[in-house]
């Protein structure tokens, strides 16, 4: 698998902007509410997992050379480490 470099925050600032302008408003429901999405930046294409490896892991199954922003659904980070998550508004 080829690597990209892409210049530092690409891959975030891509990301966000997909799943806030597009993917959110069809993932977010009640039943994803805390799983994975991962998104490919380059195609827009997503999975939602139970964690970042299998969520990550359906993606590149589907697209071998993704380049992959995750997101925990419908809070605002995807790990708190020494602190809590917060609910995102919907």
């Amino acid at each position: 698998m080829p690597q990209r470099k892409y210049p530092r925050g690409h891959v975030t600032a891509v990301g966000q902007r997909l799943y806030e302008q597009l993917i959110r408003k069809i993932v977010e429901t009640e039943d994803n509410i805390g799983r994975i999405v991962s998104i490919d930046i380059d195609s827009g294409d997503y999975t939602i997992g139970d964690d970042a490896i299998a969520s990550a892991r359906l993606l590149l199954a589907r697209r071998p050379d993704a380049a992959i922003y995750g997101a925990r659904i419908g809070y605002d980070a995807m790990f708190a480490v020494g602190g809590t998550l917060h609910r995102t508004a919907s």
